[in-house]
């Protein structure tokens, strides 16, 4: 069943669809191509609004016509999330002994940049030292990627930031 141009008089195929009201609702009509061109030039959104609504509209589209909050709203997530942050509690003698721990190790840049190499924290223990370099090594072994160069490289750079601090962490202990 093919449907009539809901336009008055017109008994072309209705094929597009023409929005009723304005307020995006899925309610439509459909016209032929000739009267929907004709519905477009002369729809405006805007129509029967004062220039305040129009603005307002305008404004709350910058924000996909969302309810927005400011920051010192109560149930803001951020400013929730942010007092939690202030809020959290911690043990401060475990704090200043694991802080008193690492200022007793003496790193040059070397060790700092072996640290970044991979891509562990300064002062880190040597057990979680190990065990990151152990699933570096699975990661860029050249027989996990089929031969490439690179990866070969890469690990190169891997074992020699694993021996910098493994020398570093020995010299500390002693």
């Amino acid at each position: 069943m093919k449907n009539i141009c809901d336009w008055n008089n017109c008994f072309e195929i209705g094929q597009y669809k023409a929005p009723i009201e304005k307020d995006n609702s899925k309610e439509y009509r459909l016209l032929c191509l000739n009267h929907v061109k004709e519905f477009n030039k002369n729809w405006n959104y805007f129509s029967g609004m004062s220039d305040s609504q129009i603005y307002e509209w305008l404004k709350s589209d910058m924000v996909w016509h969302k309810p927005t909050q400011s920051f010192s709203s109560s149930d803001n997530f951020f400013k929730v999330l942010w007092n939690n942050a202030l809020k959290d509690e911690f043990d401060k003698a475990n704090f200043k002994s694991q802080l008193n721990n690492m200022n007793k190790f003496n790193f040059n840049g070397n060790d700092i940049k072996a640290f970044g190499i991979l891509g562990v924290s300064v002062g880190l223990k040597w057990s979680k030292i190990q065990e990151k370099f152990k699933k570096l090594v699975k990661k860029f072994h050249p027989d996990m990627n089929a031969g490439n160069k690179k990866y070969e490289d890469k690990l190169k750079v891997i074992t020699l930031a694993y021996t910098q601090l493994k020398n570093a962490y020995r010299k500390n202990d002693t």
